[in-house]
């Protein structure tokens, strides 16, 4: 005998019957007996699932998801089936059409037919899949909180642990897991996953400078500090000139650079974007200190050899005379002036005051010079990138080719670390944060770089 599926149609058939029978015969013994009757004749008649739900979720409507997964797996099987058909029925077309007879009507009949099932069976799909994810969903957001206390005797920690047990064992018990008692609200309160940040400044030194990886304690290099050039033509028989090239050789050593952080270890516990925010802001100091460093460094003690000290001074080239020089002016000058080195400049370092007082020089008609305030365009002048940085102390500059005069050379990566057990962490339950890096900086030519001041 064919048997029907249990549909809220059928349900309510089932149910309204049954209620009937009472209303219209009277509360009778015999007229109760009908219903009961009624209700177990529509349950013979009903399909069973594979769901592994019994009792009370069964009579609360649950399904399994093994009755979803057999009709998606069914479904999908006659999909294939249909495209096989319709796979077979397109290839007897492209014979028909070679032997020039065209698509009969049985054929055409038949495609159509396919294809109306193939549409019918790819919604079923859909459908079950939305199925299965929901009752994934729902079986993760129901899911019954444990106590503190099922959680301990339950863990792995406490496996054969009985009375005759000595010694001590360690439980840990989530706190997230048991922050839902029975006396709390039920709506709980939600938490965003983002800590909100202050204003962050971008590093932006590292990346003009070629990058670099070492694994020793120190770079030695070799830098030419002078040349003098005495080659000229030459009769026969006569001594040729000499040239003088000047070089010493350089070391530059790896630094360290650190800091420490202390913190709450309940509060590192409860929440891993504390956690992540306390691990960003370390990093992110460093990368301020290093900044700091590869510009002003002094070379002396711990400290790295920044550019600045070392860059060639900024003297005016000579042959170019300027009537109220600005600070446009200076920067072509100091361009020119390392363009005379040999060493084309690729990028100019200001501070971002002194960066925003040049873009806003108007010509005597009230435009800006440098571009206009809708344009958005990248931060140029004379053909190079500006970075701003506020690394750069005001009124300063610095320009160069940074790719070719200067190199990192990382001989550890940012690496952040956590300890319970320095100074009195323990007794006061609390946490050191450590986050270091270690580095060298190789500047192969110091006249490269070209600093000075913007206004005298």
């Amino acid at each position: 005998m064919r048997k029907l599926r249990l549909s809220p149609a059928f349900l309510m058939a089932v149910l309204s019957i049954a209620a009937l029978i009472p209303m219209t015969f009277g509360a009778t013994p015999e007229a109760i007996f009908g219903s009961v009757f009624v209700v177990g004749l529509a349950t013979a008649l009903v399909k069973p699932g594979q769901s592994s739900y019994r009792g009370w979720n069964a009579q609360m409507g649950k399904i399994g998801e093994e009755d979803i997964e057999q009709q998606y797996k069914q479904t999908q099987a006659n999909l294939k089936d249909i495209g096989d058909q319709l796979k077979a029925h397109a290839e007897q077309a492209q014979m028909d059409i070679a032997r020039h007879e065209g698509l009969s009507k049985e054929t055409t009949a038949k495609v159509d037919e396919l294809l109306m099932k193939q549409g019918e069976l790819q919604a079923r799909v859909l459908e079950a899949e939305q199925k299965l994810v929901a009752a994934n969903s729902a079986t993760q957001r129901h899911e019954a909180p444990k106590s503190a206390g099922e959680l301990f005797v339950t863990s792995d920690q406490m496996d054969g642990v009985n009375s005759s047990f000595r010694g001590s064992r360690r439980v840990s018990v989530p706190r997230a897991a048991i922050t839902t008692t029975s006396g709390a609200g039920l709506a709980a309160p939600e938490r965003l996953d983002t800590v909100a940040l202050p204003g962050l400044r971008r590093a932006t030194i590292r990346d003009l400078v070629a990058p670099g990886q070492t694994e020793a304690g120190s770079i030695e290099y070799v830098r030419e500090t002078g040349f003098t050039n005495n080659a000229a033509t030459v009769a026969e028989t006569l001594a040729k000139p000499y040239s003088e090239i000047t070089t010493a050789l350089i070391t530059a050593p790896v630094r360290t650079i650190a800091h420490l952080f202390k913190a709450s270890r309940q509060i590192l516990d409860d929440s891993k974007a504390l956690q992540s925010y306390i691990d960003a802001r370390a990093r992110y100091g460093l990368l301020l200190a290093e900044e700091a460093q590869l510009l002003y460094g002094s070379g002396a003690g711990a400290n790295l050899q920044g550019l600045v000290p070392v860059a060639a001074d900024y003297v005016a080239p000579t042959g170019i005379t300027i009537a109220n020089e600005q600070r446009i002016d200076r920067l072509r000058l100091a361009l020119l002036q390392a363009e005379l080195a040999e060493f084309p400049s690729d990028g100019i370092v200001l501070n971002p005051t002194d960066w925003a007082a040049i873009e806003l020089i108007k010509d005597s008609q009230g435009r800006y010079i440098i571009g206009q305030p809708q344009e958005g365009t990248a931060a140029r002048l004379w053909n190079r990138p500006v970075v701003a940085t506020q690394a750069m102390v005001q009124n300063d500059f610095l320009v160069g080719a940074f790719k070719l005069g200067a190199q990192i050379f990382d001989r550890m990566d940012v690496e952040v670390l956590i300890s319970t057990e320095n100074a009195d962490d323990f007794e006061k339950n609390m946490v050191t944060l450590r986050a270091e890096e270690r580095l060298a900086f190789a500047i192969y030519r110091t006249e490269a770089f070209v600093a000075g001041s913007l206004t005298t």
